[in-house]
C-alpha cells in the first residue's frame, strides 16, 4: 500500500497571493524602466513650444509623456513593462510627468506642436493592479512548471510532498514472505526469530526486564538474501513493513533527506508495531568527516537525523529498524554502537547443504524431470549465492522451453551453470585452425596440471567452445567439499594450474599468445596476497603489508602503500620469485606428460568438450597411446628446457 497522495492545501494559494503583493512593489524596481522625471508645468509648456514633446497622456491628476533627449541614449523598457504597459519609452526619449493646472489652451498648443496626445480616466492604482495581475500570473506559471517537474521525476508524489518519505509500505501480512521462503541461511534466520517473538509477544521480554535490540544490521555479499530475510521477518510478525533504499533519502534539495527521515519514523510510530527496512544503508551511513570537503554534505545531515531518530525511540514502542549493506567497513561508528544497530547478523554465502535447500525452494516453482538431482547441481555451484542459484533455475527453464521440452532435464541445468559461470555460448565466434589448436593445448595444460597436483580441485569438464566476452575456452574444476581455509600448498597449486595454459603453449608451439592474460592476472594476485596478506614469504616474514581498507564482501583493489619503497621493492622481487618457481615446476611437469597433453588436445579439437570418464582416463594416463601427428612440424623437439 503506497502512501496517499496529498493535494495542495488552501494555504498554498494564500502564500502565492502574499508573494504577488510583495513582488508587485519589488518587480518594478528590478525589471522596470527609469522613473519619469518630475518637471514643473511651466517647463512642460516651454518644451512644448520648442517642439521637444513627442507624445503625452492627459489624466485628471497628472500629465505623463515623453520628450526628446539631447542624446540617443535612453532607458530601455523593463521586462514586464514591455509586455504589460500601454506605453514604453523609445530610443531617444525620456519620460516626464507634471501636475496640470487650469489651462484652456493646452489642446490647441498640443495640436500646434504636432504632439500625439490621449486621455486617461484612471490613476496609479490601475498600474498597480496591472502589475499585481502580471506578478500573480508569473508565480502561478512557476508553480505549475515545478509541479510538472516534480511529477516527472516522481509521478506518485507532488511538489508539496517532497519532504515526505518514499517508502514502499506493506500492510500486515501483505509481504507474502515467511521463513519457509528463506533457505540456505539458517543461522541468520535463528538470529532474527527473537525479533519476531518480541513483536508478537513483547510481554515475555518486558516481564524479565529485557530489551530487544533497536536495530538489526544484515551484513553480507550481494544476492545472499538480506532483503528477503527482512521481508520474512515482517511476514512472520504480521506487522506493517516500510521498505526503501538509502539513496531514496537524498535529493537535489538541501534538507530533504533529514525531512524524509523524520517523516518515516513519525509515520511508523503511529502503529503499535512496525518494521523499517533500509536497503543499501551505506548510501547514507558513510563515516562522517572522511574528507574535509564533505563536512556539510547533505548525506551527513541525513545521517545525523537518522541517529537522532534512533535515539528517540520510545522504550514501549515496538518499532524495529532493520538495514542491509555489503560495505560495513565504511559505515559511521555511531551507527554501530549499542542502542542503535546493536545486533549485526552476517548473511554469508550458503554451504553445500544451503545451496541444495535454495535450489529446492526455487525448484518447487518449476517443472523438473524425475532424474534431476539438485544436490549434484549444488555441488557444482561452489560460491554461488541465492540470486545466482535462482538465475540457474530460470536459465534452465528458458533452455528447456526453447527446446520444446515438457520438463527441465539435468543437461539443461548443466548448460545453465555454464552460462552463468562462463557466459553465453558464442556460436558466431569461429576460430581458425591455428587459434583452435592454441586454445586446445592451452586448456589441456590447465587440466593436466590440475590432475597432477595434490590439494587441487578435480577437473570436471574441459571445453574449447567460446563463451562470454573474451573466453575462448574453459576448464571447469569443482571442489568436493566446502572449504574456508587455504594452505600455502593449495595456493601454490592454484597458481600452477593458472600457469599451465601458458606453459603448454610455449612447450608445443615455441610461442606464447595473449590467451593467458586473465590467468597471469589472477596468478599474480595470488602470489602478491601470499606475500603481503598471508605472511607466506620466508624473506619478508609473517607480516601484513596490505591495506585494511579493502571491502569485506566486495573485494577490490587496495589503495596506498603502508610501507616503504624498499619493502615495496622486496615485495615485487618475492612475488616474481614465487611465480618463476611455480612456472619452472609446471614446465618440468608438462614436459614429462607431454604425450597426455597432446592426446587431450587432439580429443578437444575433435569433440570441443571432454568430460566424465573419458576425461579422467586421459588425465590419469589409462590406455595412453601416442597420438600420431599430435605434435606438428616444428614441435618434435625432445630437448627438455633447462632447469
Amino acid at each position: 500500500m503506497e502512501p496517499k497522495k496529498t493535494r495542495p492545501r488552501p494555504r498554498v494559494w494564500l502564500l502565492l497571493m502574499a508573494s504577488a503583493v510583495i513582488l508587485t512593489f519589488v518587480l518594478p524596481q528590478l525589471f522596470g524602466e527609469t522613473p519619469a522625471r518630475q518637471i514643473p508645468y511651466s517647463e512642460f509648456k516651454s518644451l512644448l513650444r520648442q517642439q521637444k514633446i513627442t507624445r503625452c497622456t492627459i489624466a485628471p491628476e497628472s500629465i505623463t509623456g515623453f520628450q526628446r533627449a539631447d542624446s540617443t541614449a535612453a532607458a530601455a523598457p523593463g521586462f514586464l513593462k514591455k509586455f504589460f504597459s500601454r506605453e514604453a519609452a523609445q530610443p531617444g526619449e525620456i519620460a516626464f510627468a507634471t501636475v496640470p493646472i487650469n489651462d484652456p489652451d493646452l489642446i490647441k498648443d498640443l495640436e500646434a506642436a504636432g504632439v500625439a496626445y490621449a486621455g486617461a480616466t484612471g490613476g496609479w492604482w490601475q498600474d498597480m493592479l496591472l502589475m499585481f495581475g502580471a506578478t500573480l500570473l508569473f508565480l502561478i506559471l512557476i508553480f505549475f512548471v515545478m509541479s510538472l517537474l516534480s511529477r516527472r521525476f516522481n509521478p506518485q508524489r507532488g511538489l508539496m510532498t517532497i519532504g515526505e518519505n518514499k517508502a514502499r509500505i506493506y500492510v500486515e501480512g501483505n509481504t507474502k514472505v515467511t521463513f519457509k521462503d528463506v533457505a540456505g541461511i539458517d543461522e541468520a534466520v535463528e538470529e532474527v526469530r527473537e525479533v519476531v517473538e518480541f513483536l508478537r509477544q513483547p510481554d515475555k521480554f518486558i516481564a524479565l526486564g529485557g530489551r530487544i535490540p533497536k536495530g538489526v544490521l544484515l551484513l553480507g555479499p550481494p544476492g545472499t538474501g538480506k532483503t528477503l530475510l527482512a521481508r520474512a521477518v515482517a511476514g512472520e510478525a504480521g506487522v506493517p513493513f516500510y521498505q526503501l533504499s538509502g539513496s531514496e533519502f537524498v535529493e537535489m534539495f538541501v534538507g530533504v533527506g533529514a525531512a524524509r527521515v523524520r517523516d518515516l519514523f513519525k509515520q511508523a510510530q503511529r502503529h503499535k508495531a512496525a518494521i523499517i527496512f533500509i536497503d543499501e544503508l551505506d548510501a547514507i551511513g558513510k563515516a562522517r568527516g572522511a574528507t574535509p570537503f564533505n563536512s556539510h554534505d547533505e548525506r551527513e545531515h541525513t545521517l545525523n537525523q537518522l541517529l537522532v531518530e534512533m535515539d528517540g525511540f520510545d522504550a514501549n514502542n515496538r518499532v524495529i529498524i532493520m538495514a542491509a549493506t555489503n560495505r560495513p567497513e565504511i559505515l559511521d561508528l555511531a551507527l554501530l554502537r549499542p542502542g542503535r544497530f546493536d545486533r549485526q547478523i552476517v548473511v554469508d554465502r550458503p554451504s553445500l547443504a544451503g545451496r541444495a535447500a535454495i535450489l529446492r525452494v526455487h525448484g518447487n516453482k518449476v517443472r523438473l524431470a524425475k532424474d534431476v538431482d539438485l544436490r549434484v547441481i549444488a555441488s557444482r555451484t561452489p560460491g554461488f549465492v541465492g540470486a545466482d542459484l535462482a538465475n540457474v533455475i530460470n536459465e534452465a527453464a528458458l533452455l528447456a522451453a526453447r527446446a520444446n521440452k515438457r520438463h527441465i532435464e539435468m543437461r539443461d541445468l548443466e548448460e545453465a551453470i555454464d552460462r552463468v559461470i562462463a557466459g553465453l555460448e558464442k556460436k558466431s565466434r569461429v576460430l581458425n585452425k591455428r587459434e583452435k589448436e592454441i586454445v586446445a593445448y592451452h586448456e589441456a595444460g590447465h587440466a593436466l596440471v590440475a590432475a597432477s597436483l595434490a590439494g587441487v580441485d578435480p577437473v570436471h569438464r574441459v571445453s574449447i567452445i567460446p563463451r562470454g566476452v573474451a573466453s575462448l575456452g574453459h576448464t571447469l574444476q569443482l571442489p568436493t567439499e566446502d572449504r574456508y581455509l587455504m594452505t600455502r600448498t593449495e595456493l601454490l597449486g592454484r597458481l600452477k594450474v593458472l600457469l599451465g595454459g601458458r606453459v603448454a603453449e610455449e612447450i608445443v608451439f615455441k610461442e606464447i599468445s595473449t590467451g593467458a592474460q586473465n590467468d597471469l592476472e589472477r596468478g599474480t594476485a595470488i602470489a602478491r596476497s601470499m606475500v603481503t596478506e598471508y605472511g607466506m614469504s620466508a624473506r619478508l616474514g609473517p607480516l601484513f603489508y596490505g591495506n585494511d581498507k579493502r571491502s569485506l564482501f566486495l573485494g577490490g583493489e587496495t589503495f596506498g602503500k603502508p610501507y616503504s619503497e624498499k619493502i615495496a621493492s622486496q615485495i615485487d622481487e618475492e612475488v616474481r620469485s614465487i611465480v618463476d618457481r611455480a612456472y619452472h615446476e609446471v614446465e618440468r611437469l608438462l614436459w614429462r606428460k607431454r604425450q597426455r597433453l597432446a592426446r587431450l588436445a587432439m580429443l578437444l579439437l575433435e569433440k570441443e568438450m571432454v568430460e566424465g570418464e573419458e576425461l579422467q582416463e586421459i588425465l590419469q594416463g589409462k590406455n595412453n597411446k601416442t597420438t600420431a601427428g599430435s605434435l606438428t612440424a616444428g614441435k618434435q623437439e625432445n630437448g627438455k628446457p633447462s632447469e
